[in-house]
């Protein structure tokens, strides 16, 4: 029987396999373009945890390909390793060194010496994570409290500006988890990732049917000042319901400014028991600090004018299959999904358990925040009020 042979992927190969990984296509879009099995891209991918590896670069230290030439050529005209070292401004040790392992007098050839010392080069570099302790068990306090590697990475960057050592990126810790390379961080921190969906959900599912219909008298987003939609002034929210099995709900509150979290329990998705828990939330607030909410047109939010009479606060409903008009809230609900994950039974958590998960994702920091964390901003914003 006739052995099939295997082509394995060249330089040039690898790179554009990289670069259409980085531009988002799949794996198997991948593997047709190469006329392989999509298990053959993935196995390129995965000792590297699916970041594009640092291209290799030769030490400044090394010997060159051109210092190589000039001891052959010493070699030829019968030099002492001295006169060579001496002539390359090197060590003779170094030079004596570079001759024994590669041949010696006899059989030295400066092209054969610089490909081996090129092969040899290629020796994993140990993670910065692996050589300091300090910065790994203070990566892994941060990943048990959930917060993302990018997040780490930008907090960390923020409490110690100028001292490198203190200092790690988000894909050396992405790295450290998925390669699993030993003394770094532990497998069982891969559980406080927020997980990711392998498989596209079709458009259509999850469009609300019977929970939407008519509502009333609703004031429309166009309608909403131009500055909430800039997010310059504290004070608009964005909210939504979340929902878990056995008809349990939980009702989720975000400020534009300061991505700050307020969640609420309910006992039911009818506007009567929705209503109620929202205005109990929004009377612990300084009315400066609530001045508008936005809502999508879930029919939970019917008796909206209660709400808005008992308050104060104007209501504003998003256009229909629309939620990216409240992008802060849609986020904060995959967050959510961390603590409350689909098919959970939302009604055995207490509003106190509902308040230290709020407490947790108001004190991670955030980057389009600058690292500051929400709990930060929005204290200085009650602050400001007097």
């Amino acid at each position: 029987m006739k052995r099939r042979y295997r082509r394995g992927f060249s330089a040039a190969e690898k790179t554009e396999l990289w670069d259409r990984w980085q531009r988002g296509e799949s794996l198997r879009a991948i593997g047709r373009a190469f006329g392989k099995r999509s298990s053959s891209i993935y196995f390129q991918l995965a000792p590297h945890g699916g970041i594009r590896p640092e291209p290799r670069r030769r030490s400044r230290l090394a010997l060159t390909l051109s210092e190589r030439e000039e001891i052959s050529r010493g070699i030829v005209a019968q030099r002492s390793i001295r006169t060579i070292a001496s002539f390359l401004g090197r060590s003779p040790s170094t030079v004596s060194r570079e001759v024994r392992r590669n041949g010696g007098y006899d059989r030295y050839r400066a092209a054969e010496a610089d490909e081996r010392a090129w092969a040899r080069a290629h020796r994993p570099k140990r993670c910065k994570l692996a050589k300091h302790p300090l910065l790994r068990r203070a990566v892994a306090r941060k990943l048990r409290l959930n917060w993302s590697p990018e997040q780490v990475a930008g907090w960390l960057k923020r409490v110690h500006p100028g001292e490198g050592s203190y200092q790690v990126s988000h894909e050396t810790i992405y790295r450290s988890l998925f390669v699993q390379a030993r003394g770094v961080l532990k497998k069982e921190l891969l559980q406080h990732l927020r997980t990711k969906r392998t498989n596209l959900r079709s458009k259509h599912i999850g469009q609300k049917g019977e929970g939407q219909g008519q509502i009333k008298d609703i004031i429309s987003i166009s309608e909403r000042p131009a500055s909430v939609e800039d997010r310059a002034v504290p004070g608009h929210w964005e909210g939504d319901l979340i929902t878990g099995s056995k008809n349990s709900y939980i009702a989720t509150l975000v400020e534009r400014h300061t991505r700050y979290v307020m969640l609420a329990k309910v006992t039911g998705k009818d506007t009567q028991t929705v209503v109620s828990a929202l205005i109990k939330q929004a009377k612990k607030r300084p009315t400066e600090l609530y001045k508008s909410l936005t809502w999508d047109r879930g029919k939970e939010l019917s008796d909206h004018r209660r709400f808005s009479l008992e308050t104060d606060i104007d209501v504003y409903f998003c256009d229909p299959r629309s939620p990216w008009q409240r992008g802060s809230n849609e986020n904060t609900n995959g967050l959510l999904r961390q603590y409350f994950p689909k098919g959970t039974d939302l009604s055995v958590y207490s509003q106190a358990d509902l308040n230290r998960v709020a407490r947790q994702l108001n004190e991670r920091p955030r980057k389009t925040l600058g690292f500051e964390t929400p709990a930060e901003k929005f204290n200085t914003c009650v602050a400001s009020t007097g």
